[in-house]
């Protein structure tokens, strides 16, 4: 295989971009590739290695075609490539896991106090010049302290979150994988034995005060949350998505928060990202960020190194140290 060693579909924050032009020839996407352009990028033979985004997709079709030796994404998640024809095709994928897990849990805390307590509904208020003094029932809110955080899956980040909400007085339940289950043993939970309590997944949607989602983007996570589950939760009960838009049915929510079948929702991630539901923007009673779990300098920067990293290992044929799917490396 011949031509340039790495395709950037968008420039990596440094120093991603400095290791890349230390290992060899990089070229960078001018505009954001179509889903055709990218096909044809990767068929042509002029690139070893495509360095990516969540919104770059590479589904099977162009994998098919792809003569490509690996593609390096700058993101933990990968549901936007089908690992199952890259592996077969012979070509690597790699992530950046384990560095996004605080930064995300700082948001998730966050989208639950915002939304409690009316941040930005109170904010747009005081801009207005509305602000008239100190009234007794002036944009009353919800409390955190004391009620019920459930987690919606117990990884790093939904462990993190619950680090912080034991802090703040809050009850903490988690379903490990929802919609299914699984043993968790004390050993497992370590820290968190005796203070968070194992509960089922329609336990866990019916109790919870507050429900945040923790969970992989899978077969059986997509619409995870439907129209049935938000009908289940508390009526008073706030919805918290950090995970990945599409666990959430996106045009369920909005009917779910227009009639008031929930109270609140904080959203980080969308179902069909950037492209808002209907009616989302509209509601008061959301808080809705441009996808920002891991946008902290230092974060971006260590996510940029590894996914660098990554790529420059693939185009020397080397594991990568980051490898989603070890088994396509050729022998």
């Amino acid at each position: 295989m011949t031509g340039t060693d790495f395709l950037v579909t968008t420039p990596l924050p440094d120093p991603g971009m400095r290791l890349l032009e230390a290992a060899g020839t990089v070229t960078v996407a001018g505009t954001r590739m179509d889903h055709d352009e990218l096909a044809a990028a990767c068929a042509s033979g002029d690139y070893r290695v495509v360095v990516a985004q969540l919104r770059d997709e590479f589904d099977a079709p162009l994998l098919d075609k792809a003569r490509i030796s690996g593609i390096s994404n700058f993101a933990v998640g990968y549901n936007n490539i089908d690992i199952t024809a890259a592996t077969a095709n012979s070509i690597v994928v790699g992530n950046t896991p384990g560095v996004l897990t605080d930064s995300t849990a700082d948001i998730a805390v966050l989208l639950m106090l915002a939304v409690a307590r009316r941040c930005v509904e109170a904010d747009a208020f005081v801009r207005a010049g509305k602000f008239q003094g100190w009234e007794p029932e002036l944009l009353l809110g919800s409390d955190v302290s004391g009620k019920t955080l459930g987690l919606a899956g117990f990884g790093r980040i939904a462990r993190a979150t619950a680090r912080r909400a034991l802090a703040f007085g809050m009850t903490v339940t988690f379903c490990p994988r929802p919609p299914g289950d699984r043993v968790v043993t004390d050993e497992e939970l370590g820290e968190f034995a005796g203070r968070v309590r194992h509960v089922s997944w329609p336990e866990l949607v019916e109790t919870s005060d507050y429900l945040s989602l923790h969970v992989p983007l899978t077969a059986a996570t997509r619409h995870l949350v439907d129209a049935a589950v938000l009908g289940a939760m508390k009526r008073s009960a706030i919805l918290i998505n950090t995970a990945r838009g599409p666990v959430v049915d996106e045009q369920a929510l909005v009917s779910a928060l227009r009639d008031g079948t929930i109270a609140g929702a904080g959203l980080d991630v969308y179902e069909e990202e950037p492209r808002l539901a209907p009616g989302l923007a509209e509601l008061p009673n959301t808080v809705l960020l441009p996808h920002v779990g891991s946008a902290t300098v230092p974060v971006r920067a260590e996510m940029a190194r590894r996914c660098a990293e990554n790529a420059v290992a693939m185009v020397r044929g080397e594991l990568p140290p980051y490898a989603v799917n070890p088994e396509a490396l050729p022998h």
